[in-house]
């Protein structure tokens, strides 16, 4: 056979994505979603359900009978389809609505606490009910820094070793490293400050470093458990390769499964320091809180931005409320940087 013939016969048989008409789906669906909407409005009116929460409630559920009840007009495989379909849409809908409801909440109050001083000044010299104007965060976005830097120099090497010794070594004590690491997910966060400020901070004072321990302690599970499942993904014929060319254990570890996958650790480290990023419960008896802007981490208080905001939130007033949600919407814009640098080192990662 020709190398014609067998090219046209590879073309016939290859599989086509199915036609779809856009436009008669769209039509489909302005009809169900008109009824759903005067629906919701009645029952708005009618019942005790107000705002655009209860709004949208009714509507979903309007939209679910509409929907089911156009279908049947068809066949029964149509309306169990939309039903299926209403239900994934909401389902997405209802997960990202609070979401962007809190991104919009916090950027929208904390927008006017901003302003060019803001990432260069400290609370020296300014109280929290002062003009918006004075102040910033720079004390407490440099605290932040070197808190969780110190945290991570902890946590990370000792979660990258732990997650090791379970996938790797596979000693006898495996299991239970493995169900320890577990247990301290679950270990609330004010128990990690509790124990740091009677082992460290009883015996000495305050300080950056006794906050990075508390830190350090809440960071270490997340990131051996996630580099536990990073390492599991490394393909076994890799090792067995390295052995049968008579490389050591201790060889092939350090130098083809954690080359292998070095993007997915880093993306391990980044969720870790994105979950303790926030924390505010350990820091409060740990390193507590200064107005200065400070490099030292041992011998005094030193402040972060969790502290930040709790500090302002208790003054109470309208000028120091705005600037904890400034300083809430600063955190957040740290933590979603976090998150999309782990999210690059996981694609690179697949790659």
């Amino acid at each position: 056979m020709s190398d014609t013939s067998t090219s046209s016969i590879m073309q016939e048989v290859q599989p086509r994505k199915p036609w779809v008409n856009r436009g008669q789906s769209v039509r489909d669906m302005v009809r169900p979603t008109v009824l759903a909407g005067v629906v919701a409005s009645v029952v708005v009116l009618v019942t005790g359900l107000a705002g655009p929460l209860g709004f949208y409630f009714a509507f979903v559920l309007a939209f679910i009978v509409v929907s089911f009840i156009d279908g049947m007009r068809h066949d029964k495989v149509k309306a169990i389809d939309k039903v299926m379909t209403t239900l994934v849409t909401a389902g997405f809908a209802t997960a990202f609505i609070p979401w962007a409801s809190i991104l919009f909440t916090v950027f929208k109050r904390g927008a006017s606490a901003i302003y060019f001083g803001y990432f260069t000044h400290d609370m020296a010299y300014t109280a929290g009910d002062d003009e918006l104007g004075m102040g910033g965060l720079s004390h407490a976005l440099v605290g932040s820094l070197l808190i969780l830097l110190m945290a991570s120099v902890i946590a990370i090497p000792f979660g990258i070793v732990t997650a090791l010794y379970i996938t790797e070594v596979k000693g006898k004590l495996s299991g239970l490293v493995r169900v320890i690491v577990q247990s301290m997910s679950g270990v609330p966060s004010i128990v990690a400050g509790l124990f740091v400020y009677a082992v460290v901070v009883s015996r000495y004072s305050f300080s950056g470093f006794a906050g990075a321990i508390s830190l350090a302690i809440l960071m270490l599970p997340t990131v051996a458990r996630t580099s536990e499942e990073v390492l599991k993904l490394v393909p076994e014929d890799l090792r067995s390769s390295a052995y049968a060319l008579g490389a050591s254990q201790m060889a092939t570890t350090f130098r083809i499964v954690l080359p292998t996958a070095r993007s997915g650790l880093i993306t391990a480290s980044m969720l870790g320091l994105a979950r303790v990023a926030g924390e505010t419960a350990p820091l409060i008896l740990t390193a507590y809180y200064s107005a200065v802007y400070s490099l030292k981490v041992t011998g005094q208080p030193l402040a972060s931005l969790p502290m930040y905001i709790f500090q302002n939130f208790s003054t109470g007033t309208d000028t120091a409320l705005t600037r904890a949600w400034g300083g809430a919407a600063v955190l957040l814009s740290f933590i979603f940087i976090l998150f999309i640098i782990a999210r690059l080192a996981g694609r690179g990662s697949r790659k």
